[in-house]
């Protein structure tokens, strides 16, 4: 046994030092300490939308095919977009103050059909985003390094994927604090670029005349629609610039209170920055005259002729470059942060694994965390990190969840026109922002369709089937744990109860119970009618546990507890009524395994002569997939206690589906 204990220990002590200490759940500050202020959910969040300049407007003039002319519309075109979407975002949260972004407001406004079409969606894009932002970022720090060493892309990805999944695991917080420093350089270096522009300013008249003269020349030769049609392909091949500005809206549990006023304020740094960031990297790459180079990036082109004038010009151009390859490291972060709450709302709806929902002892959604990891670096090896091929997977699944969210939003406003005084100014923002995202969804999807976009919406649709498969099967489950509920949730007791408190000495079960419902009945009635007579005592034994669907605050853990209570008093009532000695124990926890064990250990210490009893659902025919819907906590539990020299059994609850 001690050869066990201390192979435990030591890997607790590596968890401890990799992951970091356990929250503590009972701080009264908790919250307080993990929520974030408008200018750390700015890092935490709007760093995705501000590093997409990295390879949004690049895509945009390269789509452009020589008609650079057109730089300055797409630079104003692409502003204005972002202040549309942002501020439209705005408006959303507003209305739903308690987060789940484009998913949530699909299922409320438009169906659940909508709903996990925009869930689906979201998730593929913040496992997109992790993607991307990692190919863009060693894509920035290679361009300075020789083509020999080019092979070691995919190997350098994989490694910061990792390092990523790691600083997440440990906390939202605290991976948004190591990170926050390469935010500030990357803003002050994308300034100094802007400011040193000063030197391209006598190009201005000669960038005009030759704008005018090739506009002249394609209204000759293409016709008005064909420059029409050349900007819309470059505005829309362009989307993945925009891909951040949901985040904001899908993070509100963790922001600051109050939480709306925090998120607007947000938002109004991420749209500022994103605006004149992107909207002033075209005028560069029109005025610089910049063109895309084997083994570099636009932006490192842009880079290395603006500042080589400057004595210092080649470290200024290398920490621009690598400011912005970090950045992208903290873009990443919206995926690992924003992807596990939109799996957690889709869990809590029965859509995704209930397991989904689940946080850690660090208070993080590990099981999406470690999903969104491990699918990012599918795809990163898959596409080979081509950022060309990853923006157009990208920009599909956020521009479906983007207009759903302003159809769903006019959908709401029209139908609050006689309540809403202000309702048609509003509905002309979600029209306005609705015409846009559909117009670049449909351009990219026709445009690209066969250079990835096939596959993103292929991807999307066996997701959409996979979810409507689990929701089938927990509604199945659902119906079967109603009619156990039904038959065994009301039948007849004798009015006398047996006061006496359980005594330390006699036999004493103790039973691992949830809520109040016919699954512990019948493990209750079980122990009764087949080994009642060996037990003197009855000890009820819960975990209040917190998910994501009850972490959001003080009040939600302290009804959860209440609720608990009320559940456990129910079942010691029920005991005491068959004539058994009874009592509880509770203990709030994120942990199953961990906690129930604690609290069977430390009741084993007060009753030594006991047997530990839980309950296990049992299908009629055992399918593969039974083990990822349902948890398995039974039997890790069986095996802590087992080891530990306490006797414990596993009671077979059958559900007949």
């Amino acid at each position: 046994m001690k050869q066990g204990d201390d192979q435990q220990g030591l890997w607790r002590r590596i968890r401890v030092r990799l992951f970091g200490q356990p929250k503590e759940i009972r701080d009264p500050s908790l919250f307080h300490k993990l929520s974030l202020i408008p200018v750390l959910a700015w890092v935490g969040l709007g760093a995705d939308g501000l590093s997409s300049s990295s390879y949004g407007p690049p895509e945009a003039f390269i789509a452009l095919q020589g008609h650079t002319y057109l730089c300055l519309a797409l630079g104003i075109a692409t502003a204005f977009t972002v202040v549309v979407i942002s501020y439209s975002y705005t408006r959303l949260i507003e209305h739903f103050p308690h987060g789940g972004g484009g998913y949530i407001v699909a299922t409320h406004m438009l169906g659940p059909t909508a709903g996990v079409l925009s869930g689906c969606a979201l998730i593929l894009d913040y496992i997109l985003c992790i993607t991307i932002s990692i190919a863009a970022c060693i894509d920035a720090v290679f361009s300075f390094l020789p083509l020999s060493v080019q092979e070691n892309k995919l190997l350098t990805g994989t490694l910061l994927l990792v390092l990523l999944i790691v600083l997440n695991i440990r906390g939202v917080k605290e991976s948004v604090l190591v990170l926050a420093p390469i935010f500030v350089v990357f803003i002050g270096t994308h300034l100094l670029l802007f400011v040193a522009m000063a030197n391209f300013s006598d190009h201005v008249w000669a960038v005009s005349q030759f704008a005018k003269d090739a506009y002249q020349r394609d209204v000759a030769s293409i016709g008005g629609w064909g420059i029409l049609l050349i900007f819309l392909r470059a505005y829309s091949l362009g989307g993945g610039t925009y891909t951040g500005l949901e985040a904001v809206s899908n993070g509100l549990q963790i922001m600051r209170e109050p939480k709306v006023k925090t998120a607007g304020r947000t938002m109004v740094y991420m749209a500022a920055s994103l605006a004149l960031t992107a909207g002033g990297l075209f005028l560069c790459y029109v005025l610089a005259g910049v063109s895309p180079a084997e083994g570099k990036t636009l932006n490192a082109a842009l880079a290395e002729k603006v500042f080589a004038p400057f004595t210092l010009g080649g470290p200024l151009a290398l920490i621009t470059l690598l400011s912005e390859a970090a950045l992208l490291l903290v873009g990443a972060q919206t995926g690992f942060i924003d992807g596990p709450r939109v799996m957690a709302n889709m869990a809590v709806d029965s859509w995704l694994p209930h397991r989904f929902s689940a946080l850690s002892d660090r208070l993080t959604m590990q099981n999406g965390v470690m999903l969104m990891g491990g699918a990012a670096l599918l795809l990163l090896w898959y596409t080979k990190g081509s950022v060309s091929a990853l923006v157009v997977m990208f920009s599909i699944n956020v521009f479906i969840t983007f207009s759903l969210s302003q159809i769903g939003m006019a959908r709401y406003f029209i139908r609050r026109r006689k309540e809403d005084r202000q309702w048609f100014r509003n509905l002309a923002v979600f029209l306005v922002g609705g015409t846009l995202c559909v117009t670049i969804l449909v351009i990219t999807v026709l445009e690209k369709f066969t250079e990835g976009g096939w596959l993103t919406l292929l991807i999307t649709g066996i997701l959409i089937v996979l979810c409507y498969g689990i929701r089938r099967h927990y509604k199945r489950v659902g119906r079967a744990m109603r009619e156990l509920d039904e038959m065994l949730m009301d039948f007849p007791l004798k009015k006398t109860m047996n006061p006496d408190p359980p005594k330390p000495t006699e036999p004493t079960a103790i039973l691992l119970v949830t809520g109040y419902n016919g699954f512990g009945v019948h493990m209750l009635l079980t122990i009764v009618t087949s080994l009642g007579k060996c037990f003197t005592n009855l000890v009820f034994v819960s975990v209040a546990v917190i998910d994501s669907g009850s972490f959001k605050g003080a009040a939600q853990l302290d009804a959860l507890e209440s609720s608990m209570t009320e559940s456990l008093e129910k079942y010691v009532s029920l005991a005491r009524r068959l004539g058994f000695c009874s009592e509880y124990r509770m203990e709030m926890g994120t942990e199953v395994v961990e906690t129930a064990t604690k609290i069977c250990r430390e009741t084993n210490a007060r009753y030594p002569n006991c047997t530990v009893f839980s309950g296990q659902f049992v299908f009629p025919l055992p399918k593969f997939y039974h083990w990822l819907l349902h948890n398995q906590t039974s039997f890790a539990i069986q095996r802590r206690l087992q080891w530990e020299g306490i006797k414990t059994m596993i009671l077979p609850v059958r559900v007949r589906i």
